[in-house]
C-alpha cells in the first residue's frame, strides 16, 4: 500500500482510557485509525498494572503509523495487586524501556517532527508531574492546602500508591522533572505540539466538581510553556473532562475516555480520537 498524503495524515490524541475496566477494554479494542499513517497521542491513565500498559500500547502501536506515551498518574502507582512492585523513577524508567521495546515514543525519546500539510511540528510528549501550587481558595502553602482537602474529603489516591523514590516527595520529583523538560524544550525550534498528562496551566481545573482536587492536577510552574515554547495545541487528560479551551490563543484540548460511569450517560460507543490539528492550526 502506497503511503497517504501528508494532507491525510491525522495527529489523533485520546488518554484516560482505564483498561483496569471491561467496557473500557472493550472500547480500546475496536479502536482503529482513520487512515494508515496517522499519528495517536495517549496522554496518560492507560492502566495501572505494567502488564495491562504493555497489552494496550502494544495494540496501538500495530495499528497506528506512530504511538506518543506521557505518564499519567494511574501508571505510576504501585499497587499490592501488581506482580511489577517498582516504584517511583524506576517505575518510570521500566515503563519508557516497554515502551520502546514496542516502538512508543515516551518523554526521554528524541522529540519527532510532524510533516503535515503546514509547517513541520516537533511533538513532544513530557512528565512533569504536579507539585501542590493548584491550591484551593483561602490556603498559602502546601501543608494548608492538603490539610483543606482533607478535611473536605477530597484526596487523591496518589497520596498512597504514588511513590516518589528516590525523592523525598512527589512535589520534589516533579521539581526535577519541570527542570529537565524545560532543559529539552528550549533546545526546540519552531512551533510544538505539548502533551503532557496534566494542564499546562490552571484555567481548566476551575471546572472540577471539587475545587480542592486540583492540587493533584499540575504546577504553576508550567503556565507560560505554551508561549515560551510556541504551541500550536497543547494535549492534555486527568481531569476526565474531555473538551476543547483557549488560552492566549492556544488552544487546549482534554481527550481523556474516562470511567464507564462517565462516559455512558454521554452516550459514548467509541473512544471518541481528538484531531488534534483540525481547523488548520498548522501555519
Amino acid at each position: 500500500m502506497s503511503p497517504s498524503p501528508t494532507s491525510a495524515r491525522k495527529l489523533l490524541a485520546t488518554s484516560d482510557l482505564h483498561v483496569t475496566y471491561e467496557e473500557n477494554r472493550q472500547l480500546v479494542e475496536d479502536l482503529r485509525p482513520d487512515g494508515p499513517d496517522d499519528w495517536l497521542i495517549v496522554a496518560g491513565d492507560v492502566g495501572e498494572k505494567v502488564a495491562d500498559v504493555d497489552r494496550t500500547l502494544s495494540l496501538l502501536a500495530q495499528r497506528f503509523h506512530t504511538v506518543l506515551w506521557s505518564p499519567g498518574n494511574h501508571e505510576l502507582w504501585t499497587t499490592k495487586d501488581d506482580p511489577v512492585q517498582a516504584r517511583g523513577e524506576e517505575r518510570y524508567r521500566l515503563l519508557v524501556e516497554l515502551c520502546r521495546s514496542i516502538g512508543v515514543l515516551t518523554p526521554e525519546d528524541p522529540y519527532p517532527v510532524w510533516e503535515g500539510a503546514g509547517e513541520p511540528l516537533t511533538v513532544a510528549p513530557l512528565f512533569t508531574l504536579y507539585d501542590y501550587t493548584f491550591r484551593p481558595e483561602g490556603t498559602h502553602d502546601r501543608d494548608s492546602a492538603l490539610a483543606a482537602a482533607h478535611a473536605a474529603g477530597v484526596v487523591c489516591t496518589d497520596e498512597y500508591f504514588l511513590h516518589a523514590d528516590p525523592y523525598p516527595t512527589r512535589d520534589a520529583w516533579c521539581e526535577a522533572r519541570i527542570a529537565e523538560t524545560e532543559r529539552r524544550l528550549a533546545e526546540v525550534r519552531g512551533r510544538t505540539v505539548l502533551i503532557n498528562h496534566y494542564p499546562l496551566v490552571r484555567e481548566p481545573t476551575r471546572v472540577l466538581h471539587y475545587p480542592e482536587f486540583a492540587l493533584w492536577c499540575g504546577t504553576e510552574r508550567t503556565a507560560d510553556w505554551h508561549l515560551r515554547f510556541d504551541a500550536a495545541a497543547m494535549v492534555y487528560g486527568h481531569l476526565h473532562i474531555p473538551r476543547t479551551t483557549r488560552h492566549d490563543g492556544v488552544r487546549f484540548d482534554e481527550v481523556s475516555l474516562g470511567y464507564p460511569r462517565e462516559w455512558r450517560p454521554r452516550g459514548t460507543t467509541a473512544v471518541k480520537l481528538v484531531d488534534v490539528l483540525r481547523e488548520g492550526d498548522q501555519r
